[in-house]
């Protein structure tokens, strides 16, 4: 299964939009409040519901988490007394999902979810959030479920992947090669013991996550996911600003295993501020490789998406607007 296209009307800062999708890596630009994280939310929440046991609406609540589970808070705020409506189009269904202001509670009208599910019940899914999550790890769901704490459930979701027990033996040659990369920043490997995640470097003792720091967890945890068979051949990463608190000299090794999952067949979405990111992935692109990068800017008052095969081709980019002044600064900064 590949996500190619998904239809907006009146949903969170939406307007109106219509954006479709390579399968490859989808690269997301844009300033702050523009929905680039809302769109991979909402994508996301269509993958899981291709599992039989989940809602496509009620995921879409725990996903965003409105006041009151209230999927109608949702529609755009603007437009009050209107109805909003989505539908995430892949190379095989369609699911769509439509609700008013008058909506209760996840209550949506959703449409051919029971072909969706039987077209891509095989898909597996993953978000990993801008925050790591892993070092409070420990006891999150309970607590949640309970109503002690509030999480979406993005950073529950990636708390289960990251559990699944990871099988004995020898690593295949697809993962060794992305393994191999990366625990050579991590310089160890990812342990769970009871619940509770730590790295371990080589003979030496086992180092407590919150021990260790965060922009070397999140690599952790993109070794995990491989590791564990959740990130193979078939399936979706939804990647929320991947550069916070990593080291830049870590930075092209992230683009780099990017576009070798796409290689591999894994779509990714990915969601960034940074330029060196955006413009790694554009340098270490190669002809194999699928790549678009989508600029999320406002017209008007309305969000519009700007699509490119090369990020240095977006008309409407505010990063590389800003480094554009930033040089221009320095100069006048040289020549005073």
């Amino acid at each position: 299964m590949a996500i190619k296209k998904i239809r907006l009307e009146n949903f969170t800062v939406f307007d109106e939009l219509e954006m479709d999708f390579e399968a490859g890596v989808n690269v997301f630009v844009g300033e702050n409040g523009m929905g680039k994280t809302h769109i991979m939310k909402l994508l996301y929440s269509a993958c899981q519901a291709s599992k039989h046991d989940v809602s496509f609406s009620q995921k879409l609540v725990r996903v965003f988490q409105p006041d009151h589970s209230g999927i109608q808070r949702l529609v755009k705020r603007k437009n009050s007394g209107g109805t909003a409506s989505v539908q995430v189009i892949s190379d095989t269904s369609y699911i769509s999902l439509s609700f008013t202001t008058k909506t209760k509670k996840w209550e949506a009208i959703v449409k051919n979810e029971e072909s969706w599910e039987k077209q891509n019940k095989e898909i597996e899914s993953v978000f990993i959030p801008a925050k790591e999550i892993l070092s409070n790890a420990y006891n999150l769901r309970e607590a949640a479920a309970r109503g002690n704490v509030e999480f979406d459930d993005t950073y529950l979701d990636i708390i289960a992947s990251a559990r699944v027990d990871i099988s004995a033996g020898k690593d295949t040659e697809y993962r060794k090669k992305y393994l191999d990369k990366l625990q050579k920043i991590n310089e160890g490997k990812v342990r769970v013991d009871e619940d509770r995640f730590y790295l371990k470097p080589g003979n030496q003792a086992k180092i407590e996550f919150n021990l260790v720091a965060e922009g070397i967890r999140k690599i952790a945890l993109l070794w995990q996911l491989i590791k564990n068979g959740t990130l193979e051949k078939g399936s979706i990463l939804f990647w929320d600003e991947p550069e916070a608190n990593i080291n830049p000299i870590h930075i092209p090794v992230i683009a780099e295993m990017l576009l070798m999952l796409q290689k591999d067949g894994v779509q990714v979405f990915v969601s960034t501020h940074d330029y060196f990111l955006s413009k790694y992935i554009e340098v270490k692109k190669k002809s194999d490789n699928v790549v678009a990068f989508y600029s999320f800017y406002k017209e008007r008052e309305k969000v519009l998406v700007e699509k490119s095969e090369k990020f240095s081709h977006l008309s409407n980019n505010a990063i590389l607007s800003t480094f554009r002044q930033l040089y221009r600064d320095e100069v006048e900064v040289v020549l005073k």
